[in-house]
């Protein structure tokens, strides 16, 4: 990102810039919770000056109308600050809550409408610490930096007061206050480069999690609970440590501060006492100066303190930004005409693809025409382009050279909701949803009726299974389907697909990874999805594709031959092997069955 070149400080500016515009929506909430850390310090600085009466004209004075109002001003005086105070934080973190609400918002609904090729790039993990971990700490930035100016107005109270009160005795107090500036930038400094570190270590963690649970069964499958325990203590050790230096840099931050400070009180105390001693000054003026002096002190600890929680909001905030200002991480581009879902036909112009970081080509120099109503298959060894041949039509991926043309008109054109729920897609990964089979079942529409879903169900026979769950079409099907079986699941998705009623339908592997008997079954969905429709079906099995209208042959990114079953077996190589093995090892499976 480009902005990552910049100095530190142009790019906290910028940063704190972004963060600011969030919160100016909410500008007058922030000026309320303004005016009252106004009224906060003021009665700080208010509590050091009650000092000097309470001490020299109750107790030595014994003035008994000081001692009836002083202590009335005092309690009013808490009491207010303590109202403002409530009245500051609540404002302010109400105002930070909000932000982190849409920060997400606008966060997530830029990365799930990024392309497929972003996520082929990046991990799941690091994505989702960038929406929970880096925005939390983007939320607490807003309430550290209005610490630091309600503590930077009550510093410049006490600073007066303390001025008032004995000019002189002010400069030996605040002789020593340059100092805390160097541990203000030094650890500001440390702590935001451990806070990256950090940020970056947990979005690991994230990651390997996602990962390890979403594989779970092949981690059993192997016995490699050992080798996963040992992976994550690794990366756990390596945030430890992290967390260790910022513990360090942080914890050592305090008692620099309060080093500075006791200095500075030395010196008042010295010079103080013996101008009592001396007679020059009273007991209460001294005391009164003390109070101002030591609450003076605790303002910088707490400048400080909000400064490196603002150094970690800004480190989140930079990964953040990255991907939100990020010129080359883009949302996917549309066009602005409507597919009606009336298919006529699509036709693949010279196209080519390669994937990001690949030389060779998946695809090159496809040229094919689809007619409405035509069942056309595509059939090649593993990696000969199928599923990236698929995966270009509802625009999945955009090849680099030619075009696609549905209707005569290039996809691009299209607005991307208007194409994508135009086509049906079953693949061999039949992912659903955490949620009901209905939902699972609905997904995406809107205003559909239960018998419409009941339906589809029968259509891709799936209700009587269905029927005989404990809850029937409320049943929660369990992260990624894992409450059912691989053909059950299947169908659900086949269901899915009739209810959405495409006009052109893909199917890509569907029932290559399910047993013979469940998938005789979902041939028979299959069969009642792609009726009337026009179907683009990809699969490894010739004999689910014989009976296409017409075959086409893939090899290494290139069409080799398009045709009928016959007329392939006849002039196709690649198609006569394809037969030929697949025939071969059907004949063996029949022979060892018997």
């Amino acid at each position: 990102m480009k902005n990552k070149t910049k100095p530190d400080h142009i790019q906290s500016l910028y940063l704190a810039r972004r963060v600011a515009g969030y919160f100016f929506k909410y500008k007058f909430r922030i000026i309320l919770s303004f005016i009252s850390l106004a009224i906060v310090a003021a009665c700080t600085a208010g509590t050091a000056f009650l000092v000097k009466p309470a001490l020299d004209n109750i107790f030595i004075e014994k003035d008994e109308t000081s001692l009836l109002f002083i202590p009335i001003l005092l309690v009013v005086m808490f009491a207010l600050k303590g109202f403002f105070m409530f009245l500051q934080k609540y404002e302010m973190n109400y105002c930070g809550l909000k932000v982190l609400e849409e920060l997400r918002n606008e966060l997530y609904a830029k990365i799930i409408c990024l392309p497929t090729s972003f996520f082929n790039e990046s991990q799941v993990g690091m994505l989702m610490s960038r929406v929970v971990n880096d925005v939390t700490l983007i939320r607490n930035s807003m309430p550290e930096f209005i610490r630091m100016i309600r503590q930077g107005i009550t510093m410049v109270g006490l600073i007066g007061l303390v001025i008032y009160r004995d000019p002189y005795l002010a400069f030996w107090a605040l002789l020593v206050l340059p100092l805390t500036a160097w541990p203000f930038v030094f650890f500001g400094k440390k702590l935001r480069k451990i806070g990256r570190k950090n940020q970056k270590q947990i979005a690991t963690i994230t990651s390997l999690l996602q990962e390890t649970f979403n594989g779970l069964s092949v981690v059993k499958a192997f016995a490699a609970e050992k080798l996963e325990n040992k992976k994550f203590e690794e990366k756990n050790a390596g945030l430890v440590k992290i967390a260790v230096r910022g513990v360090k840099y942080n914890e050592m931050s305090s008692p620099i501060m309060e080093l500075i400070g006791a200095v500075g009180m030395g010196l008042v105390i010295w010079y103080g006492g013996s101008q009592v001693i001396a007679g020059k000054s009273t007991p209460g003026t001294f005391f009164s100066f003390m109070t101002g002096l030591i609450m003076l002190y605790e303002p910088f600890k707490s400048i400080n303190s909000a400064n490196l929680s603002i150094q970690r909001a800004l480190a989140g905030a930079e990964r953040v930004f990255e991907i939100l200002d990020s010129k080359t991480i883009n949302v996917e581009t549309q066009g602005h005409t409507v597919y009606d879902h009336h298919f006529q036909s699509l036709c693949f112009d010279h196209v080519t693809f390669a994937y990001p970081g690949t030389e060779e080509p998946a695809l090159q120099d496809i040229t094919l025409d689809i007619k409405a109503g035509e069942r056309v298959a595509i059939v090649g060894s593993s990696g000969s382009g199928k599923t990236t041949l698929a995966g270009l039509i509802p625009r999945f991926h955009d090849p680099q050279t030619g075009q696609i043309l549905l209707n005569n008109t290039p996809l691009t054109e299209f607005t991307l909701e208007s194409l994508r729920k135009g086509i049906g897609i079953v693949s061999q990964d039949a992912f659903l949803f955490n949620a009901s089979i209905a939902e699972n079942i609905a997904y995406s529409q809107t205003n559909i009726d239960p018998h419409q879903i009941i339906q589809a169900a029968q259509a891709a026979y799936a209700h009587g299974f269905i029927q005989e769950l404990p809850d029937g079409y409320d049943t929660i099907v369990g992260e990624r389907g894992v409450k059912l079986s691989g053909g059950q699941k299947q169908r659900i998705t086949i269901a899915r697909a009739i209810l959405k009623n495409p006009s052109l339908l893909i199917m890509d592997e569907a029932t290559s990874a399910l047993d013979t008997e469940s998938e005789s079954i979902v041939q028979k969905a299959l069969d009642n999805l792609m009726q009337g429709r026009t179907s683009i079906v990809i699969a490894h099995r010739l004999s689910t594709v014989i009976s296409a209208d017409r075959i086409v042959v893939m090899n290494r990114g290139e069409i080799m031959d398009v045709g009928k079953h016959e007329e392939l077996l006849q002039r196709c190589g690649v198609y006569a092997n394809l037969y030929r093995i697949q025939f071969e090892s059907s004949k063996a499976d029949i022979t060892h069955q018997k």
